[in-house]
Formats: C-alpha cells, sequence, structure tokens
C-alpha cells in the first residue's frame, strides 16, 4: 500500500498549484477530459511510470474543444441566472492515452487527496459537504470512455460526454451515471445508410477504426443493411500502421466505388492522404461525423482526383463569446502560466498558437462539450434549489443527487432544447449533410432530423459530383431488366445473374426478385412479365354462325329421315323397301334421328348434363345404326351364299328372329356399358389452359379408359359390318346394299380419321365445331348412301322397284355362279 499512498499524497500536492488554463477554483468542480495530444502508438517502459502526454503529437482540434469547455464554465459564472451566487470551478487533463493517463482520473476521483469508497458524511459535521468533482465532461473516444467510465460509475459520479458515441453506453446496467450530448453510433450509422439508399447504391466498402467505436459502427452497419439490398463487399478494421496498397488493391478488384470511412480524424487524414499519393480516383467517400468538417483535408493538393466527399455532421452552431474569449486567452498568456505550475498531463505546449489558428480550425463536437457543462451547470442549479436570485449553499450536493437532476434536464440553450431519454442519449438534434466542394469547404446540402420525426433530405443538385453531374454507381452487377428474376451468384444478394420468367410466369420485384411466380390457371403471362392477365374464355355460343348452321343440318337431317320414313311407309311391300331392311329401315332412321341431338349440346357453356348428352344419344343410337347394318350385311350374304351350305343356321337366324336378338344384345350391352362409364367417371365441364396460354377453352372432359368399354363395342360392330358387307360386293345389282354398307363405312372412318388428326393439332373454341359435324357426316353417310338412292328409285325409277325386275337379276346372278 506505500506506493500508493505516496501517489495519493502527490496528487494532493499537485492539485494545490496556483491557477492556469487546466484549473479554476470554484465553489464546485467538473472534471474533465480532452486529449490534447494523441499517443499514436504504443508506449513501452521498462519501469513503472506514468505517461508525459505533452511529448506525444498534439491535436489542434480537440486543443479547441478543450477552449470550449473553460469557456462555457466562465460563462455560466458569469452569469446572473444561472447558478447565481455559486462560482464552477475545473479540472481539466489532457487524457492522451486510452491505458496509460490514469493519474488524472485518481486525482478527479480523489477527496482530500486520498482515494476511499464512497460514504455518508458525519452527521455531526456543520459545514456545507463539498465534493472535489460533482461531474466529469469526456473524454472523448469510446475505447477511452470504456477503460475509466467504471471508475466513475462506482460512486455514480456522472460522466456527461461529448464524443464518445458507442452504443454500449445506452445500456444503463453497465453505465448507470453515463450521458452524453452527442448522438450515439446507432443514429449515425442510420444516416449513413439513408444517404447509401438515397442514392441507390448497392456495393459499398466499410473502413473502420480497429476499436470499441469502430468495431461498434461496423456491427451496427452489418445489423443496419441487413433484409436491405445494400451489401458490404469488403470490410477493413485500421491499426496503426495498415497497409493502404494492398487495401485499395482490394476495393479496386472489387469494383467498389462507395467507401464509408468510419475512424477518428487522425485516422482519416493518413488514409485519404494515401489515396492521393496512391492515385486512387473515382471514388465516393462517405466521411463520419469526427472528419466530415475537416479544414485541412479539402485544401489538401491532389483531393480533387479521388472522387467526392460527402458526410454527415451535427449542426455547427456558433458558440456565441467564444471567439472573443480566446483573442482574450491568447492576449493573457494563460500557456505560460500553466507550463509553470503543472501537474502531470496538465500542459499543452500551446505558446506558439495564434488565436486565429485555434477558430479555424474543425468545429465539430463544439456544441456537444458547450450542452454538456451548461447541463451539468443546470443540473447543480435545480440540486441547489437556485430561485429568486440565490442557491442555497447549505444544501449538501452529492454526485448521484446532481446525477438525477441530469437525467430530468430540460432546458434551453440556443434555441435547442436539451433533454435525455431514459438511456442517456441525447433527446434533440439533427445532423447536416455535407460534401466537400472545389473550393475546399464543407458546403451542406442536406439534413436528418432525429426529432420530434425522423425526416431525411438531400439537395441533390448542389453536390459537385466528380462524373460531372451525374451520380456515380456503385452494383456488384447491374439490375436486371424487367421481367427478369435474379439468380445468386456468390455470398453476396448483390451479386447475381438474370434468367427471363417464362410463359406463365411472372416477377414481382417488390415481393421477391429472385422468384418467378406462376400464374394463376385463370390467368396467364408472356415472357418476361411483371404480372399476369386473365385469360380469355373462349366457347361457341348458340348464336354463332357456325354453330347455327351446324343445328340447321341437324334439323334437315331430322326432316329427311321423317320423309323418308313416310316413304317407306307408303311403299312398305315393295322389293326396294323390303331389300333395304323392310321394318328394320325405321328403327335405322328413328335411331338417326335421336343420334342428331347430341349435335344441339356442343354450343354455349358446357354444364355436366351438357357434356353427357354431347356423347350419350350418338353413342347408343348410333350403336343401334350399326347393329342394324351388321345385321342387314350378315342377311345378304347369308341369302346368297351361307345359306347353300350352312342350311341349318339359316333356319335358326328365321326361327328365333336373329336379326332382332342381334341389335338387343347390341342395344343393351352398349347401355349397360354407358351407364358402368359414367358411374365411374361422368364427362364434365373441363377448362382447357394447356395449348392456349392467354385463353381458356370451355370443354368436356372423356375419360378414354372408363369409355373404353362402348368404344370397343362401337368398334367391333363396324369391323364385323364391313367384313359381311364387303363379302357381299359381287351380289346382284339390286341386291348390293352391300356395297352402300362399306362406302357408308368408309365414309365414317375416313370422318373420324380427319377429326382426330385435327385434335392433335388444334384445340381451339372451334373444335366443338368440327366435333358436331363429324357426328352429323357420320349420320348423312347413310342417310344420303344408303337410303337415298333407294328414295330415288322409288320416285324416279318405278320400274325398277317390281318383284319380276328383281327375279330376273337373280335369275342372270344364278346362271353367272352356275357357270
Amino acid at each position: 500500500l506505500k506506493p500508493f499512498k505516496c501517489f495519493s499524497l502527490l496528487i494532493y500536492f499537485y492539485s494545490s498549484v496556483e491557477s492556469s488554463e487546466f484549473h479554476l477554483d470554484g465553489d464546485f468542480l467538473i472534471g474533465g477530459l480532452f486529449d490534447i495530444h494523441q499517443a499514436s502508438a504504443p508506449i513501452y517502459h521498462d519501469r513503472p511510470e506514468a505517461i508525459d502526454c505533452s511529448n506525444q503529437p498534439f491535436s489542434l482540434r480537440h486543443y479547441r474543444m478543450f477552449q470550449l469547455m473553460r469557456f462555457s464554465v466562465e460563462e455560466i459564472n458569469n452569469s446572473t441566472n444561472l447558478l447565481p451566487n455559486i462560482s464552477l470551478g475545473y479540472e481539466i487533463f489532457d487524457h492522451c492515452s486510452d491505458t496509460q493517463s490514469f493519474p488524472d482520473i485518481l486525482n478527479l476521483i480523489s477527496s482530500n487527496g486520498m482515494i476511499q469508497p464512497w460514504h455518508e458524511p458525519h452527521e455531526q459535521q456543520t459545514s456545507p459537504y463539498k465534493s472535489k468533482v460533482i461531474a466529469v465532461v469526456g473524454p472523448r473516444s469510446s475505447t477511452q470512455t470504456l477503460t475509466v467510465a467504471p471508475l466513475f460509475m462506482v460512486d455514480l459520479i456522472p460522466m456527461v460526454n461529448y464524443g464518445s458515441s458507442s452504443s454500449v453506453f445506452s445500456i444503463k446496467a453497465q453505465f448507470p451515471s453515463f450521458l452524453r450530448t452527442v448522438h450515439p453510433n446507432t443514429d449515425s450509422i442510420e444516416v449513413i445508410y439513408h444517404i447509401v439508399q438515397h442514392f441507390n447504391w448497392r456495393w459499398v466498402a466499410f473502413l473502420y477504426i480497429n476499436n470499441d467505436y469502430g468495431i461498434d459502427g461496423r456491427e451496427l452497419f452489418i445489423k443496419r443493411i441487413k433484409d436491405t439490398e445494400i451489401c458490404l463487399a469488403y470490410t477493413k478494421g485500421l491499426n496503426d500502421n495498415p497497409d493502404y496498397s494492398q487495401i485499395f488493391k482490394q476495393i479496386e478488384t472489387q469494383r467498389i466505388y462507395i467507401i464509408i470511412v468510419f475512424t477518428p480524424e487522425m485516422t482519416a487524414e493518413a488514409l485519404i492522404e494515401s489515396a492521393i499519393q496512391l492515385n486512387i480516383t473515382n471514388k465516393v467517400w462517405i466521411a463520419g461525423e469526427s472528419w466530415s468538417l475537416n479544414k485541412r483535408l479539402p485544401k489538401t493538393q491532389g483531393i480533387k482526383n479521388i472522387g467526392t466527399v460527402i458526410g454527415m455532421s451535427q449542426p455547427v452552431q456558433t458558440i456565441p463569446g467564444f471567439n472573443d474569449f480566446i483573442y482574450t486567452s491568447k492576449n493573457r498568456n494563460d500557456c505560460l502560466n500553466a507550463e509553470q505550475n503543472m501537474f502531470c498531463n496538465q500542459v499543452c505546449n500551446c505558446s506558439s498558437l495564434s488565436a486565429e489558428d485555434v477558430i479555424a480550425t474543425n468545429p465539430s463536437f463544439s456544441f456537444t462539450i458547450y450542452s454538456a457543462v451548461y447541463a451539468i451547470a443546470h443540473a447543480l442549479h435545480n440540486t441547489l434549489q437556485c430561485g429568486s436570485g440565490r442557491c442555497n449553499e447549505y444544501i449538501k450536493v452529492y454526485p448521484h443527487v446532481v446525477l438525477a437532476e441530469l437525467r430530468k434536464s430540460n432546458f434551453t440553450l440556443l434555441n435547442q432544447s436539451i433533454q435525455f431519454d431514459e438511456n442517456g442519449d441525447p433527446k434533440y438534434g439533427s445532423y447536416s449533410i455535407v460534401f466537400w466542394n472545389h473550393s475546399g469547404d464543407a458546403e451542406e446540402t442536406g439534413f436528418y432530423e432525429l426529432y420530434p420525426t425522423n425526416t431525411f433530405f438531400i439537395n441533390n443538385s448542389k453536390i459537385q459530383w466528380y462524373m460531372n453531374g451525374d451520380v456515380p454507381t456503385s452494383v456488384c452487377s447491374p439490375e436486371c431488366p424487367v421481367g427478369h428474376a435474379k439468380k445468386y451468384d456468390g455470398i453476396h444478394k448483390c451479386c447475381f445473374t438474370c434468367e427471363i420468367c417464362l410463359n406463365g410466369t411472372y416477377i414481382n420485384s417488390t415481393v421477391d426478385p429472385y422468384k418467378c411466380i406462376h400464374c394463376k390457371k385463370t390467368e396467364w403471362s408472356a415472357e418476361g412479365s411483371t404480372s399476369c392477365s386473365l385469360r380469355v374464355v373462349e366457347y361457341i355460343p348458340f348464336t354463332d354462325s357456325g354453330a347455327i348452321v351446324i343445328m340447321v343440318l341437324a334439323c334437315v337431317l331430322v326432316g329427311l329421315t321423317a320423309a323418308m320414313s313416310v316413304l317407306f311407309a307408303i311403299n312398305y311391300n315393295t322389293p326396294i323397301v323390303r331389300s333395304a331392311g323392310g321394318p328394320m329401315c325405321f328403327l335405322i332412321l328413328g335411331c338417326l334421328s335421336l343420334s342428331s341431338i347430341s349435335v344441339f349440346f356442343y354450343f354455349d357453356k358446357p354444364t355436366t348434363s351438357f357434356c353427357i348428352l354431347r356423347f350419350l344419344p350418338f353413342v347408343l343410337f348410333y350403336n343401334v345404326c350399326l347393329a342394324c347394318f351388321v345385321v342387314r350385311s350378315f342377311q345378304i350374304v347369308c341369302i346368297f351364299k351361307i345359306a347353300a351350305k350352312f342350311p341349318k343356321l339359316q333356319t335358326w337366324w328365321l326361327k328365333y328372329h336373329g336379326n332382332w336378338l342381334v341389335i338387343t344384345v347390341a342395344f343393351c350391352t352398349q347401355a349397360l356399358l354407358l351407364l358402368i362409364s359414367y358411374s365411374f367417371d361422368p364427362s364434365k365441364p373441363y377448362n382447357e389452359t394447356v395449348w392456349y396460354p392467354d385463353k381458356i377453352i370451355l370443354s368436356c372432359t372423356l375419360n378414354l379408359a372408363a369409355a373404353s368399354g362402348s368404344m370397343i363395342l362401337f368398334l367391333s360392330l363396324c369391323s364385323l359390318c364391313f367384313i359381311f358387307s364387303y363379302m357381299g360386293k359381287d351380289l346382284p345389282k339390286n341386291y348390293n346394299e352391300a356395297k352402300a354398307i362399306t362406302f357408308c363405312l368408309l365414309l365414317l372412318i375416313l370422318t373420324w380419321i380427319i377429326f382426330a388428326t385435327v385434335v392433335m393439332l388444334y384445340r381451339g373454341k372451334y373444335i366443338e365445331i368440327l366435333n358436331a359435324l363429324a357426328v352429323l357426316s357420320s349420320l348423312y353417310s347413310f342417310l344420303l348412301w344408303y337410303f337415298l338412292p333407294k328414295c330415288y328409285i322409288i320416285i324416279f325409277q318405278p320400274h325398277k322397284n317390281t318383284k319380276q325386275y328383281f327375279q330376273g337379276i337373280i335369275q342372270d346372278y344364278t346362271k353367272t355362279m352356275s357357270q
């Protein structure tokens, strides 16, 4: 414990020195941590010792921040409204190292030169209690804050930070007394995302400082672009000595034109200077708020060659009276006094600086420091119950009480309402969108309002792009043409190939640009479509001219059969009628008429009943017609050829009325087969959607498997009829019905072969007309080529319709056969 005790005494000794730029006496002290000097590389010692910040590189920008705190405190002390009879003091340290600047921290948390746990003061103590430090402003970087914050959190000493934006500080369980006036990385990454999204950039690189601040920014950016069209093509953490040549080589290889630089100002300066030296051109550099207002880089020679620099910063607000304060401070030459009476890390070597140098440097974080000091002052003002021109000096002030008032902050500063949310983050403010113009200035071109609503705006016309007015693009793969789906090509969703969506599919890029979606059955689309259209529903109505012609022909057929039936009835006992089949003629003509009923159901919208009646009457009654002709053909052949050889067969045929027996069996068998077929799978309406992508053809199904029995019987009758009729081709002329039947069968077969061929090639709506026409052709073939010639003989050649004429023909045939 002896070394620690000696160190505590050392702190007590040096804290008693005269006032300087780093120290101001007051009723209450505010601590300040500013990295006026910055340790650019790790420092190694061969013995224990604190770092001497004065030997490290000097930062004019951070010196300006340091002066802003001094100005803010002195302005408050000169105020008659805020802490009227209370003076604020400060104890500021040059916090140049993340890990080795602990003497200043120990000084701030010590009381009377000693470090001890927090405790309640003795009750007998009558003098007002004054803590050494009631709050701390700073430090700037997230890594520095993460290192020292736990020491302040233990005693709930408020830390009002002006520059540490890592999102981890929003976790109150770990940092209960931490507040900040700078917006967290969550907000700044949101602005960067909106910039990238606004210009439709998809292929970006993210360079970050390899510390807590940069790593946090990278993780937030990756999280923010998840489930978006933005891809992180390349990311790299920058250490103390990065290989810029290799970094830019990777960026060039991957054709990345948008580079997000999420680093402190010094790191960004080194990166941009390396880009100039390596002749990196045609890039868009998105600057974080830490270096977007840099004063030196925009005027560096060759800066225009690297491309366009666009960035975001908290709005620059002029602090009234600050410039006068700097001039007065320099005229007093406070730096010399500080160097004569210094504590460890309380010297800046700034005597050579002019007031103009300080005023002209990067003004970033000016308002955050200014508002941080004022937030502490207002919290102390409320703690001391200041009012009516005085504060209660005898109220015991503890840091945690000040913390409670800080959380309730609600005051106006330079027309800005200062408040904190439940995480200690600022509940106010906005970001400015800036770009570096050709004059070397950071020109404001847009904004992002955080409160009360998130509002983003960029005036594109103000930005001077390196492409002479055109907004640069950055994509891994160009957008697919309209009607094309993306197909992943690699690990990034931004890298893809394009495939056109085929007929019957479409692409909805807003829902899923990677999938061609099938249209509904009632819709269609051409190749490369972005939507589906309703298919045109087609069928043959009754009013169609073709349908009318078919129905007229069917009616004519019915009329002809009726007329022929009357004619045959009048001439029933004549040889012509008897040779044509006698009573069987009336059955055939009646079945032909009944078969024609099917024709009328091929038109209009199909229904289940329509579909059944398209096939049932024709198949059933035409089957009877075929059975009649089979019987008639057999009878003719039997009379002239089989009877002599097989007399018993003819006897049996006549005795048991074989003709009517065959017809009845054929009819009943077909009826039974049709009943089974329609019970198993009846014909029903069907939408034909395969042949024509843009149409729906209303038709009827026909299950060939279920109807196979009926078709086999139908074909069997046709075959038997053809065989018997062909056997009688050389019979007497007047008895040669066999030739007529053969010709009719050939017409029947030819009709359905033609129809089957057409069906294989065409499935449009007119196929129904062709089907109806095939049915009529089958009916007319028997009517015209079998019955009409006999009607002609009856009417115009009655001399051939006599028994003598027929007997003469038979005798001539018998003589010919005997010879």
